[in-house]
């Protein structure tokens, strides 16, 4: 897994109370919940076009 940085994150407390529930309801914590919101952002916007890794930085392994 690649080194993360740390930051401020301002947000909206209604939008994190649903994100905070989506991540629970998937078994997620809330910090895990926001990368894989921005991985698949990402992937949809096309801005993530390295190969062999995903945005969080983990082997993608095809089948």
């Amino acid at each position: 897994m690649s080194e993360k940085k740390a930051f401020i994150l301002r947000i909206d407390q209604k939008k994190l109370r649903a994100i905070e529930k989506w991540a629970a309801d998937e078994f997620r914590s809330t910090n895990a919940q926001i990368e894989y919101l921005l991985d698949q952002a990402l992937r949809k916007a096309g801005r993530w076009k390295f190969s062999g890794t995903d945005p969080s930085g983990n082997t993608n392994e095809t089948k």
